[in-house]
């Protein structure tokens, strides 16, 4: 690992993961969460904690160190019941990196630059290792759209982005705003959800869950307006996503 990461690593080991290590080529995505915990201590019990039942490969601490609980190999408990594309289950075929934030529930907040400066080494440094596709590089909520908000409409994809390590789109803020909450048409409704298939997002004809699909969307892409309503700004969004996605 490089040198400038390495002086913020310390490995404090979790018991919560599956047995036995999986080959190096099974690893293909990199999950981003938040721990969605008051406290960071906390936090960290509760992933090395074997009644919790959860774990991850990092744990990103307030002040930028880097924690390593489950080495690269073995599958940790981050993902849960998730999906994307063809994939079920994403524990089996991913690395998980937990960054402290209270989230949502306690006060959601901004990510720290020290947490953002960590984030970037490691995900670059993963992304090389590992050879996943910066397609592949997700966050909770785009594979568990209706259980999971994390990392939220605060994390800085578009800063991710910027370092090839994830998906964004290049429309001008001018154009975005233009479009903006006008109405789509039932037939641009349906080309916006085969859009978010086809990038790998969850197939369901259920009202809710479609919802939550839109706000999952939202968050990843239109951070400034979470409301679950599909307006011509997402429906251009996502056009521009299909591009980046299939030509990269």
């Amino acid at each position: 690992m490089s040198s400038k990461l390495g002086q913020y690593l310390t490995r404090n080991y979790s018991i919560n993961f599956d047995f036995p290590k999986r080959d190096k080529e099974k690893i293909i995505f990199i999950i981003l969460h938040y721990t969605g915990m008051k406290k960071e201590l906390d936090a960290i019990k509760r992933l090395c904690d074997s009644q919790s039942k959860v774990s991850s490969h990092y744990l990103i601490k307030n002040n930028g160190e880097v924690i390593n609980l489950v080495p690269d190999l073995y599958t940790a408990w981050h993902a849960g019941e998730s999906c994307w594309k063809k994939f079920r289950s994403l524990n089996k075929y991913s690395i998980g990196i937990e960054i402290c934030n209270p989230g949502h529930d306690y006060g959601y907040r901004k990510f720290s630059s020290r947490q953002i400066f960590s984030l970037l080494k490691l995900t670059k440094y993963l992304k090389k290792k590992y050879n996943i596709k910066k397609q592949n590089i997700l966050g909770h909520s785009d594979i568990a759209p209706n259980r999971k908000k994390d990392p939220g409409e605060k994390f800085p994809w578009k800063q991710l982005a910027k370092k090839n390590l994830c998906i964004w789109h290049n429309l001008s803020e001018d154009k975005l705003k233009k479009n903006r909450s006008l109405i789509l048409k039932p037939n641009e409704e349906k080309l916006f959800f085969n859009n978010l298939y086809l990038i790998g997002y969850l197939r369901t004809k259920i009202k809710k869950e479609k919802n939550n699909l839109i706000k999952a969307f939202q968050r990843r892409f239109r951070q400034s307006l979470i409301n679950g309503k599909i307006d011509r700004e997402c429906l251009l969004i996502s056009k521009k996503l299909i591009k980046s996605y299939y030509s990269s």
